[in-house]
């Protein structure tokens, strides 16, 4: 989803992957899955992300993630 990281890809990959087969593991359809993730981004932005620049970083990653899941399949 970044174009531009701070992080490395292999350890974006392994992350990425970590979650896909954690959600694989317990054979979560797309809605659960979605329901999950949110409630994870929404703990991670309420817990780890400044008060003062959480809306600006919520609205960036919608604006993200909007752009991303339009975005022709690959």
């Amino acid at each position: 989803m970044p174009i531009k990281s701070r992080y490395s890809n292999k350890e974006f990959d392994a992350l990425t992957e970590a979650v896909f087969l954690a959600l694989e593991k317990h054979k979560a359809k797309g809605d659960l899955s979605i329901m999950v993730l949110g409630n994870v981004l929404a703990n991670i932005f309420q817990h780890q992300v400044n008060d003062e620049l959480r809306p600006l970083m919520i609205n960036q990653f919608c604006d993200a993630l909007k752009k991303s899941a339009n975005s022709p399949k690959s």
